[in-house]
Order: C-alpha cells, then structure tokens, then sequence
C-alpha cells in the first residue's frame, strides 16, 4: 500500500540527510483494507512501514488467506476457473475519504504472480485482471479493488488414474461382450467390470468438489 499524507514531511538536509525512515504502523494512520472474500487466513507480522520525506507512506504486508470462489466443472479435468479477490474499505467514502487505485498494470501483476509459482502443481496460472469500482452499500459509497484470477487445471493425473481405466474398461467389456466366450465367463467378466467400474465412481466422486451446480460430464456417464 502506498498513500501520502501532507502533515508528516520534513527537509532532509535538517535531519543529517535522513529522506527515509521506518515506524510502526500504528505510529500514523494507515487504510484498513478488509478482503470481502476471505473465509479465514493469516496475516504477517509486518507491523512496520516506511516514511519519505515528501510524506509518502509505503507499507508491505503478506497475507495467507483462504477464498470462496464458485466452481464451474462441466468439463473436469479440463476446466478452468475464475475467482475473485476483491479489497475494499467499508470505513471510509469512496466520495469524501478514501478512494483505491492500483500501482501496477495487470500485466505487471501477471508477470509477477506468475514467479510466485515455483513448482508445478494441479493449476496452472492462466490470467490476471483488475476491476475497480465503486459499492453502494447503505447510505455510502465505497472504492472496492477486484482482482479475477484465471486458473487452469492441470488434467494429466486425472486422464492417467481415471479416464484412461476408465475406457480401457469399456474396450474390456465391449471384448468381452461380443467374443466367443461362453456366457458363464461373460457374465464373471461383467461382474468384474461393474466392480471396478464402481470403484472408479468412488474414487472420483473423492475428488470432485461439491460446490458446482452442474456435474462435471466425467460423472455423468
């Protein structure tokens, strides 16, 4: 966060060169920002923050924080999801006090969020963009900062431990139906392609979330 405030200036030259200085944040005020989508999480203990001599204030602080976000997975695995996190301070106007505008371009955010990623893990880090506007919430207005993140799920875990047996199973039975084989054997076959079947369907209704209005097609067939 970076605001300024006119009344903590000084001349450098009357302060041995001193331009910059580091207090505690609660030493002047500072925005209080609340993530509207944050189930719960931890904050840093960063309670610090840097002072210029023109009266800017910058003031860094990592957050590890838990988010809602509404799953799409009509396409599981190969689906990609959109969440929100959205920053606003319901304490302040947007019309008289405090109004919220971003340091960096999408782009730039994109390019470093994207270095945040050091491993390879299920999601693939696809799109960022910015959305700022303004809530009406009672009789207020408030400054609210989005950010959409765009995230791509990574499906080759799951072709290789359910799609692939999946139809594998499927070819099986189909072998199985039509072959020569005499219908007792037919019939064991089946039964043994309706276990592992089942137990497939366990093993992805484990995986899937339960947050999506439509099954994903996988679970449908």
């Amino acid at each position: 966060q970076e605001w300024k405030n006119t009344f903590a200036t000084w001349d450098p030259q009357d302060f041995c060169n001193i331009s910059k200085v580091i207090l505690p944040t609660d030493t002047y005020w500072s925005p209080p920002i609340f993530i509207l989508e944050r189930v719960n999480g931890q904050n840093s203990n960063l309670d610090y923050m840097a002072v210029m001599h023109n009266g800017s204030f910058d003031s860094t602080q990592a957050f590890q924080v838990t988010l809602t976000c509404s799953l799409m997975i009509l396409k599981f695995p190969f689906d990609t999801q959109t969440c929100n996190s959205s920053i606003a301070s319901f304490l302040h106007p947007a019309v008289t006090d405090l109004v919220m505008k971003t340091r960096r371009t999408p782009a730039e955010m994109m390019k470093d969020s994207q270095s945040y990623f050091l491993t390879d893990g299920e999601w693939k880090f696809t799109n960022l963009s910015i959305i700022e506007y303004i809530e009406e919430l009672g009789d207020g207005e408030f400054s609210v900062v989005t950010y959409v993140i765009s995230m791509e799920r990574q499906p080759t875990l799951y072709i290789l431990n359910l799609i692939l047996p999946a139809c594998a199973l499927y070819l099986l039975d189909m072998a199985v139906l039509f072959g020569p084989s005499s219908l007792e054997d037919k019939a064991n076959f089946q039964i043994a392609i309706v276990l592992g079947s089942s137990m497939l369907a366990v093993i992805l209704n484990n995986i899937l979330p339960t947050s999506s209005n439509k099954p994903p097609v996988i679970g449908t067939h």
